[in-house]
C-alpha cells in the first residue's frame, strides 16, 4: 500500500494528513500523523468510518481521542512494543533466579565442606569437650544459615514464577487483542492471513482438505445510507455473530474488510462447507432486525457466499481469488445465494 505514497500524489497525501492535524489543532505526533494518513489514503475503512461519524456529529477530535483511535486500530504495533518490554522483564526475572541459584550452589558447597570437616573432627578419638562444643556451634550456625538460604531461594523462585506467569498472561491478552476485530470480536485480517498461511501449509504436510468461504452482506451500502453508520455496524455485528455461532471445531471466522467476512474451514470438503454456509444464510435471512435506537424494522438482511477448496501447491492469494470469484458470481446472479467453485456456470 505504501506504493501510493511515492511521487507527487504521495506527497499530496502526506500534506493532506498534516493539514488535518492543523485543522483540528492537534499535536504533530507520529501517532496523529499515522491516523490521518490512513484516513486520507483510505487504508482503514473502520477508522475512516469512526472519524467521519465523529466529524459529522461535531465531536471534538483531541489528542486524547486520537490516541484512543490509534490504540484501537494499530494494536499490532503496540503489541511489538509490549513483546519487547515483556521479554526484557522476563529476562530480568530469569537472571535474578539464576543468580539466586548460583549463590545457593556456592553456599551449599560451603555447607558441605563444613559438614565434612565436622565429621573428620568427630572421628578423632582425642576430641575434647570444648572442641565438641565448638563443632556443635559451627554446625548449628551453618545449618541455620542454610535453612535461611533455602527459604529465601524458595521465595525468590516462587516470586519469579508468579511474575513470569503474569507477564505471559498479559502478553497473550495483548496478542489476542491485536488479532481481533474491534467491532465484531471475530478474527481480524491480520489473524486471517496468519491462520490461512498456517492451514495451507498443514494441507501440504498432511494431505488434508481445506475450504475457504468468503461472504458479503447484500446491499450493505443501502443500510448505511438509509439508517447511518451505527445501524450499519449493528448489522455487521449481527452477521459476524451468526457466523461465529455456527462455526465448529477449529474453523476461524474473520472480518475480511468492511462488510465482508471469511471463514477458514480446515479438514472440510465442499459439501460440508456448503452445509455450513446454507445454515448461516437461512439463519440471517429469517432474522428480523430492529433498529435499537427507535425500534424501527430494518428490513431483511441477506448474505452472499463463495466457496473454494485449496488445491495442493497453489498460493494463498490464488485460493482467495477463486473464493472471491465465486462470491462475485453469487452477487451477479441474484444475491442471497451460495456459489461453489464446482458450479458448472463458472466454467
Amino acid at each position: 500500500m505504501y506504493e501510493q505514497l511515492k511521487g507527487p500524489s504521495g506527497i499530496k497525501t502526506g500534506h493532506a494528513a498534516v493539514d488535518k492535524i492543523s485543522e483540528h489543532k492537534l499535536c504533530a505526533t507520529p501517532q496523529n500523523y499515522e491516523v490521518w494518513l490512513n484516513y486520507i489514503a483510505g487504508w482503514a475503512p473502520d477508522l475512516t468510518r469512526e472519524l467521519d461519524i465523529a466529524i459529522s456529529k461535531g465531536l471534538p477530535l483531541t489528542d486524547a481521542s486520537l490516541e484512543k483511535i490509534h490504540n484501537k486500530y494499530f494494536a499490532a504495533t503496540q503489541l511489538s512494543s509490549q513483546v519487547m518490554e515483556t521479554g526484557t522483564k522476563i529476562a530480568k526475572e530469569i537472571a535474578d533466579a539464576v543468580e539466586a541459584l548460583k549463590s545457593a550452589s556456592i553456599t551449599t558447597e560451603q555447607y558441605g565442606a563444613t559438614l565434612d570437616n565436622a565429621a573428620k573432627s568427630l572421628s578423632n578419638s582425642d576430641i575434647t569437650g570444648d572442641a565438641l562444643s565448638r563443632i556443635v556451634s559451627v554446625l548449628a550456625s551453618s545449618t541455620e544459615e542454610m535453612s535461611n538460604l533455602n527459604q529465601n531461594l524458595n521465595h525468590q523462585l516462587v516470586s519469579s514464577t508468579k511474575e513470569i506467569e503474569t507477564l505471559r498472561s498479559s502478553l497473550q491478552a495483548a496478542r489476542a487483542e491485536a488479532l481481533t476485530d474491534g467491532l465484531t470480536g471475530v478474527a481480524n485480517r491480520k489473524q486471517f492471513d496468519e491462520v490461512l498461511r498456517r492451514r495451507t501449509q498443514e494441507c501440504l504436510e498432511d494431505g488434508t482438505e481445506l475450504c475457504l468461504i468468503i461472504c458479503d452482506i447484500d446491499f450493505f451500502k443501502k443500510f448505511n445510507d438509509t439508517w447511518g453508520h451505527q445501524t450499519g455496524d449493528q448489522v455487521i455485528r449481527f452477521v459476524a455473530n451468526s457466523l461465529a455461532q455456527k462455526a465448529v471445531n477449529d474453523a476461524v471466522v474473520a472480518r475480511y474488510g468492511g462488510e465482508e467476512f471469511a471463514i477458514i474451514m480446515p479438514r472440510t470438503n465442499l459439501d460440508t462447507a456448503q452445509e455450513f454456509a446454507e445454515s448461516v444464510r437461512k439463519t440471517i435471512e429469517s432474522k428480523k432486525l430492529i433498529r435499537r435506537s427507535t425500534g424501527e424494522p430494518l428490513g431483511q438482511v441477506t448474505v452472499s457466499f463463495g466457496i473454494a477448496c485449496y488445491r495442493s501447491g497453489e498460493s494463498v492469494s490464488n485460493l482467495i481469488e477463486r473464493s472471491d470469484s465465486c462470491l462475485y458470481h453469487s452477487k451477479q446472479t441474484g444475491r442471497n445465494k451460495i456459489t461453489l467453485e464446482s458450479d458448472p456456470s463458472l466454467a
